[in-house]
């Protein structure tokens, strides 16, 4: 069956919209072949900073036929209602017309065929579409034609379309389509300096091939192996390593059709400055790597003073213009960021404080100096629950924000925190006090580390729950997708804080010191912290699903009440998970399942509850002997483990139910004739769906 090819050739795509455009152009092109009934065997999109490209592999050459029928009139209908049936199926009369019998009537039935097309005229009908509807985030107008309505809005000047359709044994076709005057054809060019003549091509083999003679690696994955790979090697061949940096490979890749690596270096002198922020400048400044001397002492990998730069052209000079010319840039910007490093070395963070007086936090939860004394407070009342020393954890709470008003930090956000540590350790702080100034943002992700100083971690808490009380207070809660607060990640930090760490702390109480500690009244204080609390039992749900876990058992445990220990939660969790992985597990949560559906059925049909313990006198078969029994044993035997958290114990205690609850289901007749015997068996299943609840409540549980 016949491909497609597709090129859009413009003036230039910003590397930060190349991944997300080629994926548009792809879903956009195959969802509309689809919806045209022309389904297809493959798609691959491509960017580079000159075009998008696609491929669509085995389209058939012909939409299929469409036959449907369309239901008319009644037999015996005004002819008003006759002809507008005739008009709307295109039959000449109703002799070509199918009579359908119904309990109504009879009615008439058309039969519309529908011819399909040539796939290749979908094509140019909806090709010019999609181009003109293609959701740039930003887009313009150009040329002589940029005034008249309708004119093409694009991210840049689209020079040339390419769009070929046929079998890979033939000559493809042209797709014949114009968008704003400029014709589709087979026509595209190489790389801007080294190769700018026109290239004819046919098709998707055809055309890669030679869009690299002409210097231009279609692929980003491609470019992304190649500039790693000689990158790698020429710091290798200096005697130094790359510092790797996935998100500027991504960027660096998006900005050259034909990667060549280079190295450059700068004065000795400037590794003064701390790594991250020679780094950070010449990260943001030129889209340059660094590389790190693996003969430093310094275990964290001291930086070498080169760096590493992909250039887009193979320069007649070997590259010593283009390497000078971003040495003259980075030297003068790494002079910047020395002056900034050594100017903030000249006032003491907390000298920077009073300023914060005069920074909203929030309109409604005040300045940043308020802010922080809160979480002074809070760290305060956080550093016994977690190891730490109450007056350093008060201390690193007091400095840790300061580095918000360094010049450093206003120059490269990026480094907040990290710069508070250096400041701290250079004005002599404890080393706790330090790293807590650096680490109290942490964790900011799924993969970021998490603290485990003491001090850190009272720190990192205490500023997390303010958040989330805070915004929680004034009732500015995530919503669907908005979260502008990033108040799920805060929630998640703390959950990782917690388990990474084994932390007992009941996180209603911190909640509710945190609240009284707003200055502000709010009208939901009594809900507040419980209303959190189920927040965080979202968020840990979504945490174990993101690990492979159960994660439906969190409501299980959170259903019981009063669950606000994180971590017994979570070793709850993991507990119950395991022992539902057996097959005693399975089956008692089958019979525990079976039990509960029985007693919500009989529950509604009396309009009562079957509470209170079971009459023994009146239990007349072994089987409900023996369950009774087992209950009394399994109830005192899982409560005691249970008590001294020793979960793996109560769940084996637990497991010694399955056998008499199947025999009971096996033997037993609930509904019995005699009420004081039913009702009585009733009071025997609510005694197994309360044994279980010891741990969970298993009516939560998905099967």
């Amino acid at each position: 069956m016949p491909d497609l090819l597709l090129e859009l050739f413009s003036e230039e795509i910003p590397a930060r919209m190349q991944a997300k455009a080629a994926d548009d152009l792809r879903r956009m092109v195959t969802d509309k072949l689809v919806a045209e009934g022309l389904v297809y065997e493959g798609a691959k999109a491509f960017a580079t900073p000159r075009r998008l490209a696609l491929t669509v592999h085995g389209i058939p050459a012909r939409q299929p036929d469409l036959k449907t029928e369309r239901r008319g009139p009644k037999v015996g209908a005004p002819d008003a209602a006759v002809q507008g049936f005739l008009k709307a199926t295109g039959l000449k009369s109703l002799d070509e017309a199918k009579i359908q019998r119904d309990p109504k009537g009879d009615f008439y039935i058309g039969l519309i065929e529908k011819p399909g097309r040539d796939a290749i005229d979908v094509l140019a009908e909806i090709l010019p579409v999609i181009i003109r509807t293609f959701p740039w985030p930003k887009s313009m107008r150009w040329g002589a034609r940029s005034g008249k309505p309708g004119s093409l809005s694009w991210v840049r000047p689209l020079h040339a379309i390419t769009a070929t359709f046929g079998l890979e044994t033939e000559e493809p076709d042209v797709v014949k389509f114009s968008v704003d005057g400029i014709e589709s054809g087979q026509t595209t060019y190489g790389h801007r300096f080294m190769a700018p003549s026109a290239i004819s091509v046919r098709r998707f083999e055809d055309y890669e091939a030679k869009l690299l003679a002409a210097k231009v690696v279609l692929d980003p994955e491609r470019r992304k192996d190649a500039i790693l790979t000689d990158a790698k090697q020429l710091a290798f061949a200096q005697g130094f390593e790359l510092v790797e940096d996935q998100n500027l490979l991504d960027e660096v890749a998006g900005l050259v059709e034909w990667p060549v690596v280079l190295m450059g270096s700068f004065e000795q002198e400037f590794l003064a400055t701390p790594g991250e922020v020679i780094r950070a400048t010449i990260r943001n400044n030129q889209k340059c790597f660094v590389v790190s001397d693996p003969k430093s002492t310094d275990k964290t990998g001291k930086l070498a003073n080169k760096f590493i730069l992909v250039a887009n052209i193979e320069a007649t000079d070997g590259g010593k213009t283009i390497i000078a010319g971003n040495e003259r840039v980075i030297r003068a910007r790494l002079s910047d960021a020395k002056f900034f490093y050594e100017t903030d070395l000249k006032t003491k963070l907390e000298d920077r404080l009073p300023k914060f007086e005069q920074i909203v936090f929030h309109e409604k939860l005040g300045t940043q100096a308020e802010r922080i004394k809160r979480i002074e407070r809070l760290a305060a009342e956080i550093a016994p629950l977690v190891g730490a020393d109450v007056a350093k954890a008060t201390r690193a709470a007091h400095l840790a924000k300061a580095d918000l008003l360094t010049e450093v930090v206003g120059e490269f956000p990026e480094v907040q925190g990290l710069m508070g540590k250096y400041y701290a350790l250079a004005q002599g702080e404890d080393a706790s006090v330090a790293a807590a100034c650096e680490e109290h943002y942490k964790p900011q992700g799924p993969a970021d580390r998490v603290p485990t100083d003491p001090v850190s971690v009272a720190v990192a808490l205490a500023d997390k729950l303010d958040t989330l009380v805070g915004f929680w207070a004034i009732d500015e809660k995530p919503t669907g997708s908005k979260d502008p607060y990033a108040l799920r990640r805060a929630a998640l930090g703390v959950i990782r804080l917690i388990a990474e760490n084994a932390l007992r702390l009941s996180l209603m109480k911190v909640a509710a010191s945190a609240l009284a500690g707003l200055s502000m009244k709010s009208a939901d204080g009594q809900k507040l912290p419980s209303d959190l609390l189920a927040f965080f039992a979202d968020r840990l749900k979504v945490q174990l699903r993101e690990q492979g876990a159960r994660h439906d058992l969190v409501d299980a445990v959170f259903a019981l009440g009063g669950q606000d220990d994180l971590l017994l939660i979570v070793r709850r969790v993991e507990a119950l998970g395991k022992f539902l992985d057996s097959d005693d597990g399975k089956n008692l949560l089958a019979g525990t399942k079976r039990a509960s559906n029985i007693l919500s059925i009989e529950e509604k049909k009396d309009k009562r509850t079957f509470e209170g313990a079971p009459d023994a006198a009146l239990y007349s078969l072994g089987e409900e002997k023996a369950l009774a029994k087992a209950i009394g044993e399994v109830k005192a035997e899982a409560s005691a483990a249970v008590a001294k958290e020793d979960f793996a114990a109560a769940i084996s205690a637990m497991a010694k139910l399955r056998p008499p609850v199947d025999a009971f289901f096996d033997k037993v007749r609930v509904n019995d004739d005699d009420p004081k015997v039913r009702e009585n068996r009733l009071k025997l299943l609510n005694e197994i769906r309360s044994a279980t609840r010891a741990v969970a409540d298993f009516s939560k549980i998905q099967d």
